[in-house]
C-alpha cells in the first residue's frame, strides 16, 4: 500500500476510533438515562467494539512488519467478527425478534473456524511473496461473508409487523453499505485497495450507530424534561387540591394540564362513585391515541389526586352529618338544635313572633329498655321519632338531644292552647300508633320563646325540660311552662340553693323523739329527727326533704345526722334510731360513710330505719348493705309498715329485726277495721319473730288500745314531742282499761309547757308523763 495512503487511512481510522469513543460516552449516558434497557446495552457494546476495532486497524498501517503488525491483524480480524456477532442480540433488542440463539451459534461457529484457520494455514492470512506483508487468504472473504449472511438474514426476519423508523432506516443503510463494501474487498484489484477497504469496511456502520446514539440522547433529553413537566404538573395539581372543594372542577384543572402537557386535545376525564363512599377518577384520550406507559402512568397520577379530594369531601361531608344528626334516628343532635334553635328565635325576633318548644321524654324507658335490650329500645325511639315527624309540620324541626329525649321546635307558633294540644297529639297518637307494639308512653313539657324576650337558647331548653319533669311528676302528660310553674321553679331553685349552704354551715341536727315502753313509760330508746335551722327558724323536713333527696343533697345531710345521733347515744346512753333514705343507701360507699360518721364501736345501740321502697325495689345490693350492718349488731328497722309496696311473701327473707306500725293505721284503731289491720299486721310480725313500734301515738285512748293489743313499744307527740333534749318528766301514770281511761281523760292536763312537772302536750291537749330509763 502507498505510504500517502496508509497515512491517511490510518488517520481516518483512528479519528472514527476516537468519534466512536467520544459517542460511547453519549450511549452510556443513553444506556442510563433508559434505566439499563437491553437495546441501549448492545449499542454501546456494538459501539465499543467498533472503537476498539478501528483504533486496531489505524495502528496497523503505522506498525512496522513483525510480530506487532501481525497481533494488530489478528486483533482487527476478530474485532470485525465481534462487530458481526453482536449485530445480532442488538437486532434482536431493537426488533423483539425471534430467538437469536441459533443465529448466533451459526455466525459464531463461522467466525471461530475463522479464527481457528488463521494459525498454521494460508487459508485465511498469508504473506505476499518477497514481502513480509500479510494479505487475506482465500477463506477469510468467503469464511466472513458467511457470519454477514447470517446476520442478513437474522435483520431480514427479525422486524416482522414491526415499523421501522426513520433512524431504523438510517441505521439499515448504514449497515448496508458496510456490506456493500465489505463484499467489494474480494471483488476488487489489486490487492492493495483491497486492504484499505477491509480496514474502512464498519466505517459506515459506525456512523450509523453514533447518528441513533445522537438521536437516542436527544429523545432521553425529550424524555427527561417531559418527565419533569409530569412531576411539576402532578405536584401543582396535588398543591391545588388542598383548596378545591369540588372534585369536578378539580378533574377539569387535571385535564386541561394533561391536555397541555401531552399535546392531545382529546384527552377527557371521569368521576364515578364506587361502594363504601370511595371513588375513581380516570383520564384518558378520546381520540384512542395509545399512550406510552410514562403517560399513562402520569394521567393515572392525577386521577388519583382527584380521586382522594372527592373522598376527602366524601368523608367531611360525613362527618359533618354525623356532628349534627342522630345516627339512630337520623334527626338533628343537640349540638345542630342549639344552632338552629338560635336561628329560630332570632328570626323570630325580627319579625314578632313567638316560637314554640316542646320536649317529650319516653317514660320509664331506662328500666324497659334494660329488660328488654338495647334493640328493641333502638325500635321504640326510631317508632317515637317517625311518630314525631309525622305529627308536626314541615317547618317545625324535630331533634333528638338525648338518650330518650326529643325536642321539637315550632316557628311562627300561635297560643298556649295550640301547643298544649300539639303535646296532647303527640303523646296520644302515640299510645295509638303502638296499639299494636309494646310502646311507653311519652310525657311533654310546653315552653314558649316570645318577642322582647331574652335570646336564650338554652333557658327555653331548661324551661321546656322543667314542665317535662313536672309532668312525670304529677302523671298530667303534657304540661305547660306557665307563670306558677316558674314560681315553683325559682322557688326550688332558691330552696336547693340555701340547702347548700345550710349544709355547709352546719345547720342540719338532730331532735331525738323518745320511744317508750307502753306499759311503763319509761323511754327505752331514741329515734333521730333531722331539723334544719336556718335564717332564725326551725324548718320540718317535709318542707325540705323531698328537694333534698331529688337533688342528692339528702346524702351529705344524712351523714351530718348520724354524727349528731352519734353525739346523741354518747349524751343520752340511750340506744338510737336513724331514718336512712333509699338514695343514701344507694350509694356505692354507703358503709364506708356511715363508719365514718358513727364511728367505731357501739354497733349495737344503733337502729337503722329505712322505708318499705328502698328494699322492695329488687335492689340486692341494698339488702346486702344492711344484711353487712345486721352482722355488726345493726337493728334494721322497716319505717312506715303497710303503706308501701309490702309483700308478705317476701318479708321474711328481708334483713329487718323491727315493724314500725304507721301512725295512718293508728288513727283508725277506734274502728274494727283499724283494729282488725293492726291485729294482722302484730300476727304477722310475732310469726317472723320481729319487734313492733306503733308510732304516731297522739291520744291516751290509742296508747290504752294498742297496750290492750299487745303492742310493747310507741312513740309519738303524747308521749314527747322531738327536742334536742331528753324529756325527764316523772309520772306514775299508765294506761287504764277504756272505762278508766274516759274517767280520767284529761285528769292530767297541764298548763305548763317548760320545766315544769307536767307531761308532754299533744295534738288534743292530752298529756302523759313519761320518765327516762334508770341509767339516766
Amino acid at each position: 500500500m502507498d505510504g500517502t495512503v496508509a497515512m491517511w487511512a490510518a488517520a481516518l481510522q483512528l479519528l472514527a476510533a476516537g468519534l466512536v469513543g467520544g459517542f460511547c460516552v453519549l450511549e452510556w449516558v443513553w444506556w442510563r438515562g433508559e434505566l439499563r434497557v437491553a437495546g441501549a446495552a448492545w449499542t454501546l457494546a456494538w459501539s465499543g467494539i467498533l472503537a476498539l476495532g478501528f483504533a486496531a486497524s489505524g495502528t496497523l498501517f503505522l506498525a512496522p512488519v513483525g510480530v506487532v503488525a501481525t497481533s494488530l491483524l489478528f486483533a482487527s480480524a476478530q474485532l470485525s467478527a465481534g462487530v458481526v456477532i453482536v449485530a445480532l442480540p442488538a437486532t434482536k433488542a431493537y426488533t423483539s425478534g425471534p430467538p437469536v440463539r441459533w443465529y448466533v451459534v451459526v455466525a459464531g461457529a463461522v467466525l471461530t473456524l475463522r479464527a481457528a484457520l488463521w494459525f498454521g494455514t494460508d487459508l485465511v492470512v498469508r504473506d505476499l511473496p518477497g514481502s513480509m506483508q500479510a494479505v487475506p487468504g482465500p477463506l477469510d472473504g468467503p469464511l466472513l461473508l458467511l457470519a454477514v449472511a447470517v446476520v442478513i438474514t437474522y435483520v431480514a426476519v427479525a422486524p416482522g409487523s414491526v415499523r421501522v423508523s426513520g433512524i431504523g432506516l438510517l441505521l439499515l443503510a448504514s449497515a448496508a453499505l458496510s456490506v456493500v463494501t465489505l463484499v467489494g474487498v474480494y471483488l476488487v484489484a489489486p490487492q492493495s485497495q483491497a486492504s484499505l477497504l477491509t480496514a474502512l469496511w464498519p466505517l459506515p456502520l459506525g456512523i450509523g450507530l453514533e447518528m441513533l446514539a445522537l438521536h437516542r440522547l436527544r429523545e432521553t433529553q425529550r424524555a427527561a424534561r417531559r418527565e419533569h413537566l409530569m412531576r411539576d404538573a402532578t405536584a401543582r395539581i396535588s398543591n391545588v387540591a388542598w383548596f378545591f372543594t369540588d372534585p369536578e372542577a378539580l378533574l377539569v384543572r387535571a385535564r386541561d394540564e394533561s391536555r397541555v402537557l401531552l399535546g392531545d386535545p382529546s384527552i377527557e376525564g371521569s368521576l364515578r362513585p364506587l361502594p363504601r363512599h370511595r371513588f375513581v377518577a380516570e383520564l384518558y384520550s378520546g381520540a384512542g391515541r395509545s399512550v406510552t406507559t410514562r403517560e399513562r402512568v402520569f394521567l393515572m397520577d392525577l386521577a388519583l389526586v382527584v380521586s382522594a379530594v372527592a373522598e376527602r369531601q366524601e368523608l367531611a361531608s360525613r362527618l359533618g352529618r354525623a356532628a349534627a344528626t342522630d345516627a339512630l334516628t337520623h334527626l338533628p343532635n343537640r349540638h345542630a338544635l342549639d344552632e338552629q334553635l338560635r336561628s329560630v328565635i332570632e328570626q323570630a325576633d325580627v319579625e314578632r313572633t313567638r316560637v314554640g318548644l316542646v320536649h317529650c321524654d319516653v317514660d320509664g324507658f331506662k328500666k324497659a329498655n334494660d329488660r328488654n335490650g338495647h334493640a328493641w329500645g333502638d325500635a321504640v325511639l326510631v317508632r317515637v321519632a317517625d311518630h314525631l315527624r309525622s305529627v308536626v309540620d314541615s317547618e317545625c324541626i324535630v331533634a333528638r338531644v338525648g338518650g330518650d329525649e326529643f325536642v321539637i321546635v315550632v316557628p311562627r307558633a300561635g297560643t298556649d292552647q295550640s301547643r298544649v294540644e300539639l303535646g296532647r297529639r303527640l303523646r296520644d297518637g302515640l299510645a295509638a300508633r303502638g296499639a299494636d307494639q309494646a310502646t311507653p308512653a311519652i310525657s311533654v313539657g310546653v315552653a314558649a320563646w316570645t318577642p322582647g324576650a331574652i335570646i336564650d337558647p338554652d333557658a327555653l331548653m331548661t324551661n321546656a325540660d322543667t314542665a317535662t319533669r313536672e309532668a312525670k311528676r304529677t302523671n298530667a302528660g303534657v304540661t305547660l311552662f306557665d307563670r306558677a310553674l316558674r314560681t315553683r321553679v325559682l322557688t326550688d331553685a332558691r330552696l336547693l340553693e340555701s340547702l347548700e349552704c345550710g349544709i355547709g354551715l352546719g345547720e342540719f341536727a338532730s331532735h331525738f323523739q323518745p320511744i317508750v315502753d307502753a306499759q311503763t313509760l319509761e323511754v327505752v330508746e331514741l329515734e333521730a329527727l333531722a331539723r334544719w335551722t336556718h335564717g332564725g327558724r326551725t324548718l320540718l323536713p317535709g318542707e325540705w326533704l323531698a328537694r333534698a333527696e331529688q337533688s342528692g343533697l339528702i346524702v351529705p345531710i344524712g351523714r351530718a345526722l348520724l354524727a349528731s345521733s352519734r353525739a346523741g347515744l354518747d349524751r343520752f346512753a340511750l340506744p338510737v334510731a336513724v331514718n336512712i333514705a333509699a338514695r343514701q343507701l344507694a350509694e356505692p360507699d354507703f358503709l364506708e360513710h356511715l363508719e365514718q360518721s358513727w364511728g367505731d364501736g357501739a354497733w349495737n345501740q344503733l337502729t337503722v330505719e329505712v322505708t318499705e321502697s328502698a328494699l322492695f325495689d329488687d335492689r340486692l345490693d341494698a339488702r346486702a348493705k344492711l344484711a353487712e350492718l345486721r352482722s355488726r349488731g345493726v337493728r334494721i328497722s322497716l319505717d312506715d309498715f303497710g303503706t308501701g309496696y309490702s309483700s308478705l311473701s317476701r318479708l321474711a327473707l328481708l334483713p329487718v329485726d323491727v315493724l314500725k306500725i304507721d301512725q295512718s293505721f293508728v288513727r283508725e284503731i277506734g274502728t274494727d277495721r283499724g283494729v282488725a289491720v293492726l291485729r294482722a299486721i302484730l300476727a304477722l310480725a310475732e310469726a317472723h319473730g320481729l319487734d313492733v313500734i306503733a308510732e304516731g301515738v297522739e291520744r291516751a285512748s290509742e296508747l290504752t288500745a294498742l297496750v290492750e293489743l299487745g303492742v310493747t313499744r310507741v312513740q309519738g307527740n303524747l308521749l314527747g314531742r322531738p327536742s334536742a333534749s331528753l324529756p325527764v318528766r316523772y309520772s306514775q301514770v299508765r294506761p287504764q282499761a277504756p272505762d278508766a281511761a274516759r274517767r280520767t281523760h284529761g285528769a292530767s292536763r297541764t298548763t305548763s309547757r317548760s320545766g315544769e312537772p307536767g307531761g308532754a302536750r299533744t295534738g288534743s291537749n292530752e298529756t302523759v308523763a313519761v320518765r327516762p330509763a334508770a341509767s339516766v
